[in-house]
């Protein structure tokens, strides 16, 4: 069984973890407010969906949006504009809450009552390993049916949990060289 890859890219393999391509795939399945909260219209939107409901509020201060009422009032009446740091927060909020409100819907989508998603795995680069030190490895696809874990470790933005619930969980699956597959080019999966 191979273990997990200590030393990544040191013969100049290129890629990424692969938990953080599915945090990537099911942050697009999200969605979400596609204008960038620099432009008025998307800090707008991002303030009104933080604020729209006391539960809304309340999940934002749990995010770390920590400012008193009266602030808050004064940017959505577009008296103040907030720093570039509390720009930060309200973005990280907002993906937050946003991950939190989704989360029970895409996983349903994902798990289709026990039927699963099927997954992409895109090996990872090589094109700039020697010769020698080149894997074999090739395109693979599987059903995956237990995604409870990965989506509940991503609404928390517990990037931990979720690389061992993708590495330990799901790539076993893929069989005796499921550790070619830690690091990808892309993992794709639809909902």
């Amino acid at each position: 069984m191979p273990e997990r890859n200590v030393e990544f890219g040191k013969f100049g393999a290129r890629g990424a973890r692969g938990s953080d391509l599915v945090a990537r795939r099911l942050d697009e399945l999200a969605g979400g407010i596609a204008t960038p909260i620099t432009v008025q219209r998307g800090l707008m939107a991002r303030l009104r969906y933080l604020t729209r409901t006391g539960h809304a509020r309340q999940a934002a201060k749990d995010a770390g949006l920590t400012v008193t009422d009266r602030t808050l009032k004064a940017w959505l009446d577009g008296r103040r504009s907030p720093s570039k740091k509390n720009l930060e927060r309200i973005d990280a909020a907002y993906r937050r809450v946003r991950r939190q409100n989704v989360a029970r819907h895409l996983l349903g989508r994902l798990n289709r009552q026990g039927r699963g998603t099927r997954v992409e795995f895109h090996p990872l680069n090589q094109s700039g390993v020697a010769r020698p030190h080149q894997r074999v490895v090739e395109f693979r696809s599987m059903n995956v049916r237990r995604w409870d874990r990965i989506v509940e470790s991503w609404a928390a933005g517990d990037h931990a949990s979720l690389d061992t619930a993708w590495t330990d969980g799901i790539l076993p699956d893929l069989g005796s060289q499921w550790g070619a597959y830690e690091y990808c080019t892309s993992v794709g999966f639809a909902a």
